[in-house]
């Protein structure tokens, strides 16, 4: 499997709401780094705590409309196309780093004031 495919898994398992599958890809040690930059998730077990709140994490209607995957040497860029109740359409990326075949890293960039907006 490639790193394009885990993280393509990673998602599916998101959408299906079956965050435990989708934290095996990820190491013990994995950082989230999220929207803005300064906050980041330390450990799968935090990762994995956060997950099970990810519905107020994300603004009210929000849907992906679009993802496509762009891979390198041991990353794999999302990106990803979604609206919201208040925003008709928008793009954020996000950065998956790996070890092997797991995730060590995982960050998005975002319009940070957009995305507040959203909500």
């Amino acid at each position: 499997m490639n790193l394009t495919e885990i993280v393509q898994r990673g998602w599916d398992a998101l959408g299906a709401g079956n965050f435990d599958a989708l934290i095996e890809d990820y190491t013990e040690d994995m950082r989230f780094i999220m929207p803005g930059q300064s906050d980041v998730l330390a450990g799968r077990d935090a990762f994995r705590a956060a997950l099970d709140g990810v519905a107020i994490l994300l603004p009210p209607g929000f849907e992906i409309t679009g993802l496509r995957h762009l891979e390198g040497d041991d990353e794999v860029v999302s990106l990803l196309e979604w609206k919201s109740a208040k925003i008709t359409g928008s793009q954020l990326a996000i950065l998956f780093r790996f070890e092997g075949d797991q995730v060590f890293e995982e960050r998005w960039f975002i319009d940070t004031e957009q995305w507040k907006s959203a909500f």
